[in-house]
């Protein structure tokens, strides 16, 4: 027997009991219900029959409330309808499950150092918290743009997390986990403005050595090895005794671009002597002053004590170091792909932040050509 579920003083007079109460189909199969437990708490529940083998399907659409009475209900119902019908099975999807299904993938079928990238920024901005807990169907763009804003990165780290996001959700949709309708709630989150523009805090000499002074220990190691070979933080922090040659003077680092190896200039060769001192080939080379391994972003606080103490200008990072390395290199004369190479980076992004100093070392080689 269907009930008028629409009518508010319908619903309002059914008695508890487990069987949930079923409107008239919406069509043919498909049934939206009302399960009442109590006296003004009840849970919509959509039942569809299939097609081709007659099974019952439910989905629970969610508690009845002024704001998702009937109305709502229909629509959510529908969609669950449309969803099945398509091949959309999972009803228990989570942001973070559906990052996890991401990374396997591209784990199985791209370069398993790009998986690792991601992997590491879902580690500390969607694993095992409330936003990775979200379920993907009830994920809505003030949500996304609440996440991207509490992690609290640099702007161009943070577009870069939420652009892997983006592609990790839109998987979801490709495998009919979940609604494609929803797709929109993501892709109308923007990247944050200014990201892309040139690196301008840039530390001279003087300045270079004048945070060295002021830094002491596990991380005046670091900012030292960043000033003579321009690595990532990242890489050197993972680096262990084994990747580092003293006989011929390189270092092998695993990065975005892939695995390198870096040659080492006489000051670099002799820190990293010194680092990995008697220690085992797969103990970290760069460690804290408790010699425990760094863990992500432990060193920014430090940094930025030290350029304090230097009375360097604000937002003084390891990168302004990394920064200083590439611009210095190429106004010395070395390649973009020859600089490019050495800090793991590509040519693309050389050129682009960094063209006018690569031109100015072309124009001085230039000079000294004589031609007539």
């Amino acid at each position: 027997m269907s009930i008028q579920l629409h009518l508010a003083r319908v619903r309002k007079a059914l008695k508890p009991r487990k069987e949930p109460y079923w409107s008239a189909p919406l069509a043919r199969g498909q049934f939206l219900g009302l399960r009442v437990i109590e006296a003004d708490k009840a849970t919509w529940i959509a039942r569809r029959r299939s097609d081709t083998d007659g099974r019952q399907q439910y989905r629970s659409l969610g508690w009845q409330t002024s704001e998702f009475g009937f109305d709502e209900a229909r629509s959510a119902a529908l969609a669950f309808f449309r969803n099945s019908a398509a091949g959309v099975t999972s009803d228990a999807v989570t942001v973070a499950s559906a990052c996890k299904a991401y990374i396997q993938d591209r784990k199985l079928h791209t370069a398993k150092r790009n998986a690792r990238d991601s992997e590491t920024r879902f580690e500390r901005s969607v694993y095992d918290t409330p936003f990775g807990n979200t379920r993907l169907d009830r994920l809505r763009t003030p949500d996304i743009v609440a996440w991207r804003d509490g992690l609290k990165l640099a702007p161009a780290s943070s577009n870069r997390t939420l652009t892997i996001l983006k592609a990790a959700l839109s998987k979801a949709v490709r495998d009919r986990r979940v609604d494609p309708a929803l797709e929109r709630e993501w892709r109308d989150v923007k990247k944050l403005a200014g990201a892309d523009r040139r690196r301008d805090l840039f530390l001279d000499l003087a300045q270079r050595r004048a945070l060295l002074a002021a830094a002491t220990g596990g991380v005046r190691d670091l900012i030292e090895a960043v000033c003579l070979i321009g690595a990532r933080a990242g890489e050197l922090v993972n680096a262990k005794r084994g990747q580092f040659d003293g006989r011929n003077k390189t270092l092998t680092l695993s990065g975005k671009t892939g695995r390198r190896d870096i040659p080492l200039t006489t000051a670099a060769a002799a820190l990293f002597d010194r680092l990995a001192e008697s220690k085992l080939p797969a103990a970290p080379l760069f460690t804290r002053d408790d010699g425990k391994p760094w863990q992500h972003g432990a060193w920014a606080e430090l940094v930025r004590a030290a350029a304090v103490t230097a009375k360097l200008p604000a937002g003084v990072s390891l990168y302004s170091l990394r920064h200083a390395f590439i611009s210095e290199a190429l106004s010395a004369g070395l390649t973009t792909l020859d600089v490019a190479r050495l800090t793991g980076t590509s040519l693309q992004m050389i050129q682009a932040h960094y063209g006018h100093l690569s031109m100015t070392a072309v124009k001085e080689r230039l000079a000294k050509v004589v031609m007539v």
